[in-house]
């Protein structure tokens, strides 16, 4: 979740329509995080992809 995201909705909000597997609050960046902060993406999504092996 980056902080200046247009649509921000609550984690339980979340959970009821998809299966939240990691949920992440990012300390900046916006809608446009692969670009605004492409190492904190790159680096989350690293580790999602770790906790699953």
């Amino acid at each position: 979740m980056f902080p200046a995201e247009l649509v921000r909705p609550p984690r339980h909000w979340a959970e009821r329509a998809y299966n939240v597997r990691r949920w992440t609050a990012m300390p900046n960046g916006g809608h446009f995080a692969a670009m605004e902060q492409p190492q904190l993406l790159a680096a989350d999504i690293r580790e999602f992809y770790r906790e699953l092996s």
